[in-house]
């Protein structure tokens, strides 16, 4: 007989039912994120921790009791991943505006020996700004720029996905394609 349980599963609204549902269905999500909804969908169904972790190859309903009581306190925001382990983010939303802020600035071929960004150009260009960031490094600006939908392009520029340079007669025209969301997804 199982020990009666610290933190039962809530009930769950129609709403984390159906989330939960399509998450336990997806094969592009991440498959801790999968085992988490099946795991929250068993327990609401009626199963104890245990037998639930069973079911889905764990060992140990321990850690199901974890995730029951985090779904509890946080809801569908406790499915996603969660940092795990090692030296914490050194550069938070400050230093990735800074560094977005940087990028958006038109390089002048005078003062910083280019007229197109490249990432090494970026991180020396931050590393000596009065204001910049004097230990950041190639990767840490990539992550940034990718996280903020940039890409890198044939022309060895960096542009927001989805967004290109135009020239129209004497002038550059941002053109945007309206159908960029449903093409990454």
């Amino acid at each position: 007989m199982s020990r009666r349980k610290n933190h039962p599963l809530r009930p769950l609204t129609d709403v984390e039912r159906a989330a939960l549902t399509r998450l336990s269905r997806a094969t592009a999500a991440p498959a801790a994120q999968v085992t988490r909804a099946r795991l929250l969908l068993a327990v609401a169904d009626g199963a104890n921790y245990q037998d639930a972790a069973h079911a889905l190859g764990r060992k140990s309903g321990d850690p199901v009791a974890t995730l029951v009581a985090r779904f509890n306190d946080l809801g569908l925001d406790a499915l996603p991943l969660r940092h795990g382990g090692g030296r914490p983010p050194l550069y938070r939303a400050a230093a990735r505006a800074r560094i977005l802020r940087e990028v958006q600035r038109q390089p002048t071929p005078e003062g910083d020996g280019t007229a197109t960004w490249s990432l090494n150009l970026l991180k020396k260009a931050l590393r000596t700004a009065p204001d910049g960031l004097p230990t950041v490094s190639t990767f840490t600006i990539g992550q940034a720029l990718h996280d903020a939908g940039y890409t890198y392009q044939d022309n060895r520029t960096w542009c927001h996905t989805g967004t290109v340079l135009r020239k129209r007669k004497a002038v550059l025209v941002a053109v945007t394609d309206p159908d960029t969301e449903p093409k990454k997804s």
